[in-house]
């Protein structure tokens, strides 16, 4: 860490682990405090991609406010094995708060990109993310976002051969449910409620698996969870980029993603809600 800073490390404080990495506390020898991800193990390409996405979303940010400060916190310093970012003192959320997160977040949607993906590998926690480039979302969400991860169920134990054709018949259904069509959008990608961290003023985005997607989809998964104040962040953003009629029947589609992932990663604790996401796409009209 030195080396990647310049700066000696005065004191580290353990924060525990999450995935296949550690969590630290650095105070630095001229007064700073910063956060630390250190690989336990080494994934090629891991710690890469959150940069990218980071810097990535900052870059939007600044294409759409400018010098105003942003809801991305700046990377210090990254290499294979770990990530260096400032620290950031948590608070309760409040509503001023969340109305300014729910705005914040419409506006770094709408810097938008070329196409649908990314120009870097991708990883959402330590599973391999496609971001391949496509130009039509339906077809890029079923293909490098919903079927992988049926593969990866089915490969792990965690979704039987009658599951995975469960899934696969509602991918098939996307292109017929999906809303009407959108630009791509610059998202978060794992929008958890997790992975918005607050401050004493503002929230802030971390974890990031980012990339150009649909909108819906970051706000899809906000709820999935229970993001605190989630009602005021939807008003504020509906606000500043009104949302397409049907978006809230839309949810489980933009959910399905996050919950096979959460099935490869976490085995059949998740499998209903994965195929009751599927079943619900099928449903739809």
């Amino acid at each position: 860490m030195d080396r990647l800073l310049g700066t000696p490390v005065a004191e580290v404080t353990d924060l525990g682990t999450s995935h296949e990495w550690s969590l630290r506390r650095a105070t630095l020898t001229d007064g700073r405090r910063v956060f630390v991800k250190e690989a336990r193990r080494r994934i090629d390409g891991l710690f890469a991609a959150e940069a990218a996405g980071l810097r990535w979303l900052a870059e939007g940010w600044r294409r759409v406010a400018g010098d105003v400060p942003g809801p991305v916190p700046e990377v210090l310093a990254a290499d294979e094995t770990t990530l260096v970012l400032p620290w950031i003192e948590g608070s309760a959320p409040t509503p001023v708060a969340a109305e300014r997160f729910g705005r914040e977040l419409a506006a770094l949607h709408g810097a938008g990109a070329e196409s649908y993906g990314a120009p870097w590998r991708g990883y959402i926690a330590e599973l391999p993310l496609d971001n391949t480039a496509g130009s039509s979302w339906p077809e890029w969400y079923a293909e490098r976002r919903v079927l992988p991860y049926v593969r990866m169920a089915v490969d792990r134990g965690a979704l039987s051969a009658a599951d995975a054709a469960l899934v696969e018949r509602a991918a098939a259904r996307i292109p017929d449910v999906a809303g009407p069509a959108e630009p791509p959008a610059r998202i978060h990608g794992d929008l958890w409620s997790g992975n918005v961290l607050w401050g004493r003023d503002r929230a802030w985005l971390i974890d990031p698996a980012a990339h150009a997607g649909h909108r819906e989809t970051d706000l899809a998964m906000l709820e999935l969870f229970g993001a605190p104040q989630f009602d005021r962040i939807i008003a504020a953003y509906d606000e500043v980029a009104p949302l397409a009629a049907g978006w809230r029947q839309r949810v489980p589609l933009h959910r399905l993603h996050p919950l096979l992932v959460h099935t490869v990663l976490y085995g059949r604790a998740y499998r209903g809600q994965a195929l009751d996401a599927a079943r619900s796409v099928l449903r739809s009209r």
